[in-house]
């Protein structure tokens, strides 16, 4: 099978865990604190990258000119990125996060253009806008509408900035997958980034009542750190080394297209006719952004 078919597969089912993950972990956050929370999560995991080394039986080496440079984007895409992320949303709307988190691409795209080899031609240029502009009618046409009102400013400004920062980890490390496997890679990564998250969280969860805790939450905490982080690192790196960056990023636009089509499969949910709009624009920029 070709390779970049299987990338490419790989990252749509990561886009489904990922439109879930925004309610898993809004709903999570209700009965844990934001830093405990993503210690559970992160504990989880590096338990399960690991685990698939352990299974694999791959062993782990690293160059020794490289350690400094992995751990800067250890701690970049899994300590930055997620506190950011996790305080990001815990501020403001899932629907918000999801459209601001929706502009990785175009800021992929910016810094790949004016820093690295990955150009960004016309045809790639207007396939990112139309993808981003179909993300904005999509949660432009819910219910509440895309508010940003004084109380989620703060929020929607922070996740602006983790998608900033997953964008400068995503196009670093796109050199050192040249010298190391996904697997290695994300291992690597995760347990720099995740052992910093755990320490800095240890006063709050050692006051974390885990009495008060439901088991949903529990399942949320699992579900995030297992599906959404440990395996979405590891598939989000074997793409960007399949498919290149610019690609690969594209994929996060997807992620509130199909919180509408859950949402109208499991729930219901009618979709107004300018998030009919919104689901077109994404899909025919992923199509022009691959070109």
């Amino acid at each position: 099978m070709n390779r970049n078919l299987v990338a490419e597969s790989c990252l749509l089912c990561i886009v489904f865990v990922w439109a879930l993950n925004f309610s898993v972990v809004k709903f999570s956050l209700n009965e844990i604190d934001p830093l405990s929370f993503n210690a559970i999560r992160f504990i989880l995991a590096i338990a399960f990258i690991w685990l698939v080394v352990w299974r694999r039986r791959i062993p782990i080496k690293v160059q020794k000119g490289d350690y400094p440079r992995l751990i800067m984007l250890g701690l970049l895409g899994s300590l930055v990125y997620q506190v950011l992320f996790i305080y990001g949303i815990n501020f403001t709307f899932s629907a918000n996060a999801a459209v601001m988190l929706g502009t990785i691409p175009i800021w992929v795209s910016l810094l790949s253009h004016l820093f690295f080899e990955e150009k960004l031609t016309r045809i790639k240029f207007w396939g990112v806008v139309l993808a981003f502009v179909g993300v904005i009618f999509i949660m432009a046409g819910g219910e509440q509408g895309f508010s940003l009102s004084a109380d989620s400013v703060l929020g929607d400004l922070i996740i602006i900035i983790a998608a900033m920062v997953f964008a400068v980890y995503t196009l670093l490390s796109k050199s050192m997958l040249e010298r190391y496997t996904p697997l290695e890679l994300s291992t690597v990564f995760l347990t720099i980034g995740g052992l910093a998250i755990i320490i800095i969280a240890i006063p709050s969860l050692y006051e974390l009542d885990h009495k008060e805790i439901s088991w949903l939450t529990w399942s949320g905490a699992f579900y995030s750190g297992v599906f959404s982080i440990g395996l979405a690192y590891l598939v989000w790196n074997y793409g960007i080394k399949q498919v290149g960056a610019l690609r690969t990023s594209t994929y996060q636009n997807l992620v509130p297209v199909l919180g509408i089509a859950l949402g109208f499969i499991l729930l219901g949910e009618r979709l107004m006719i300018i998030q009919y709009a919104g689901t077109a624009f994404v899909l025919s920029g992923i199509i022009l952004a691959r070109k």
